[in-house]
């Protein structure tokens, strides 16, 4: 063959996309520094199902305290979208990209975003906040209470137990204290 003849393929309308183009799926979401609570309420103005996880933190200064509500994930936060829909997000104020690989957005595994929303829901009852991002230590799973069946690491500290969950995408995890009696190796 010819490489002067040769063409690309082109896809014309929805029958060229790909099936799990079509799929709504959670892809992480790389901000702008300090964007992460504008860019989610933008996308829940157009529509798009996003996630931002918070922890409370209190902030002191000279004159007052404050409690704040930040991201566990400084910089990131999470949509449901299918794909095809990805400019829709891109031109969002404050977005910068797509985490992913080769130049193209990558999903997320619904179990590890399942994870962070049921323990975003019951923060309240747990002290929560952003931990380096680990890969060894021993895996445990929680055994009783809200967060029961989800899985983790365990890290022991002078304090106490923690109980830290990844996300593998972007390399960030949040650590919960727990009592090590909650816990079970997995």
């Amino acid at each position: 063959m010819d490489i002067g003849s040769y063409q690309e393929p082109q896809i014309t309308g929805n029958a060229g996309l790909l099936e799990q183009d079509q799929q709504p799926r959670w892809y992480a979401i790389y901000t702008s520094a300090n964007h992460e609570k504008r860019v989610h309420e933008q996308l829940g103005r157009r529509g798009v199902e996003s996630f931002l996880p918070l922890y409370a933190s209190v902030r002191r200064w000279k004159d007052r305290t404050v409690r704040l509500q930040l991201p566990l994930f400084p910089n990131y936060l999470f949509a449901r979208i299918a794909l095809r829909d990805r400019l829709q997000v891109l031109r969002v104020p404050g977005v910068a990209r797509f985490v992913g690989f080769h130049g193209g957005p990558c999903a997320l595994q619904e179990t590890e975003i399942e994870s962070l929303q049921r323990v975003t829901r019951v923060l309240p009852s747990f002290r929560a906040e952003p931990y380096p991002y680990l890969t060894a230590g021993r895996c445990v799973q929680v055994k009783t209470g809200p967060l029961a069946g989800i899985a983790g690491i365990l890290v022991e500290r002078r304090n106490g137990t923690r109980f830290v969950i990844s996300v593998d995408l972007i390399m960030r995890s949040v650590a919960i204290e727990l009592d090590a009696e909650e816990l079970e190796p997995q």
